[in-house]
């Protein structure tokens, strides 16, 4: 007898006996039914790790958790209880997922030790936290050739009636060591060859919520963060931003966004500030086949430099399909951090004169899906950076770089396809290509800024209890100057790599992580050669 069939009969009974007042049937739930659920689910599946491109740490998986969320099963397959079937008494569903909170830890060649942990179980109706703690270390062949990254991060959410607010904590220590130098010559450095920096940093938001029913809406933020570096520098940084929108009606809003950051560094040399401060109001737009925006930026730069940033860009939908095309004109300002910066190349020069760089970007291109399964993505941008922060071997010191600003145009291409069948498997594969002209300084010569990069992601769950991912990344056309004054290209960087976890047990899965397969010792700052093949495995607890 079908599903339909019992309950149908069921549900009739029960109302008659309802509306003739008699004597109240008992609310019996209906054993031994077996009830299958299908629903929708577009999986969030964890790609495998990218290189980072810092040279001395090979790509990991260290990225940070969204805090914003349930700790689940590393598994695409989820069980979810339902409470039995009630005529007239339809409850909801209010089971939550297993395993909220989970520790993975392992090791590998490289010395490599390798831990990364979430809890998120702390919670109730009208609030939840998360706390996320990482950890890795890993050690080449070379003299001096090893790195640490070790943080902890707490985040907080707080629901009420109308707003939202959310409070995150951090604290993150980055440690290398400087072994990109000639070491036949044996310098003796006097503030010698390590180089860590700590961050801590808070932000808090409120936003109200969308179904509140007001026409405005707003999100304003604040953050604050402290970063200094054993090399005796440090900068601390307050921002705000606070846009805003009010609806007109369902298809015109009035928009305003305000924003600033004030930054303090001090180093031996002494102290600069970087401040900014803007104001962007504007219109946007949206239709059935029509969105976009046209805003203009007032903003005050650093030395109280004037700027006025454009940001306009506009979608079209062509009726009945999945092809849009869209273009734009976006201004901004980089305000080129000492904290950004050594992010991006944690060998820099802590003396070295803060500059922001106006970028300018016009953009225009086609996206559009075929199908279920397949989706691609072209664009075509020409850009003007002035005082674009670019990275130059120090000559007097070559363990370091020097931030050197240039002025240049470029045009860009970016392309992209991705595959996705269910949660069996999908793959997706982007290139950017660059060409850079009307250079302030040498002429074709951006220093270690590659003129391309194709990265790729897989992942296929060949088992119900098997996930395998892999990925792929090239960078390659980029610039240094060695210790004679000469320019040299560095070789283009190809990694790949692969992992696979499989769940044992519903608490406990094993995993295996391969880095760089190719074994290529690659430089992606001229002097710092990478670690090579990295092989970690170990496993996940989940609680």
């Amino acid at each position: 007898m079908g599903l339909k069939q019992i309950f149908i009969p069921a549900l009739l009974s029960s109302a008659v006996g309802v509306n003739a007042q008699t004597t109240p049937v008992k609310d019996t739930a209906l054993k031994g039914s077996v009830i299958e659920v299908i629903q929708a689910y577009k999986p969030v599946v964890k790609q495998a790790p990218k290189p980072e491109w810092a040279p001395q740490l090979p790509p990991t998986d260290t990225s940070h958790p969204n805090f914003m969320y349930d700790v689940p099963q590393q598994s695409l397959y989820y069980t979810y209880s339902s409470m039995p079937l009630r005529p007239l008494a339809l409850g909801i569903d209010s089971a939550k997922l297993p395993f909220q909170n989970y520790i993975k830890a392992g090791g590998g060649n490289l010395s490599t030790i390798y831990l990364d942990a979430g809890i998120g179980s702390i919670k109730g109706n009208n609030y939840e936290t998360a706390l996320h703690l990482h950890h890795l270390s890993q050690s080449g062949q070379l003299n001096n050739q090893n790195s640490q990254q070790s943080g902890i991060e707490a985040d907080g959410a707080l629901h009420k009636d109308k707003n939202d607010w959310h409070a995150s904590l951090l604290w993150e220590r980055n440690q290398y060591n400087y072994y990109g130098y000639d070491h036949s010559i044996s310098p003796v450095y006097a503030d010698g060859l390590v180089q860590a920096y700590n961050t801590f940093g808070l932000s808090a938001d409120m936003k109200n919520r969308p179904d509140s029913g007001a026409k405005l809406t707003y999100h304003p933020s604040v953050n604050a963060s402290f970063y200094n570096s054993t090399l005796k520098s440090s900068e601390f940084t307050m921002g705000f931003n606070a846009p805003i929108t009010y609806k007109v009606d369902s298809s015109f809003d009035v928009l305003l966004g305000l924003d600033g950051s004030l930054t303090a560094l001090s180093t031996d040399s002494g102290s600069q500030s970087n401040n900014f401060l803007q104001a962007k109001p504007g219109f946007g737009i949206h239709t059935e086949h029509i969105k976009g925006a046209a805003l203009l930026g007032f903003a005050l730069g650093k030395g109280g430099a004037g700027y006025i940033l454009p940001d306009v860009w506009g979608d079209f939908t062509i009726p009945n399909t999945r092809f849009t095309i869209f273009g734009g004109y976006k201004a901004g300002i980089i305000l080129n951090t000492y904290q950004k910066l050594t992010s991006i190349n944690p060998f820099l020069n802590n003396d070295y004169d803060v500059k922001q760089t106006r970028k300018d970007d016009v953009f225009a291109g086609v996206k559009a899906g075929i199908g279920n399964h397949l989706s691609f993505e072209g664009k075509f941008s020409w850009m003007k950076f002035n005082d674009l922060a670019t990275y130059k071997n120090s000559i007097g010191d070559t363990r370091k770089f020097d931030v050197e600003y240039q002025t240049l145009n470029a045009i860009g291409i970016h392309v992209a396809a991705g595959y996705r069948v269910g949660n069996a498997w999908s793959a997706t594969l982007s290139g950017d290509f660059y060409s850079f002209y009307n250079n302030s300084t040498l002429p074709g010569y951006v220093w270690h800024q590659p003129k391309t990069k194709i990265k790729g992601d897989f992942m296929m769950m060949p088992l119900s209890k098997l996930t395998v991912t892999a990925y792929l990344a090239m960078l390659g056309g980029m610039y240094a100057m060695n210790s004679a004054y000469s320019v040299v290209q560095l070789n283009t960087i190809i990694d790949a790599g692969c992992g696979a976890e499989y769940q044992i047990i519903p608490r406990l899965s094993a995993f295996v992580q391969i880095n760089n397969l190719l074994n290529q010792k690659y430089e992606r700052w001229y002097g710092y050669q990478s670690y090579g093949l990295n092989v970690f495995g170990g496993l996940r607890l989940k609680f």
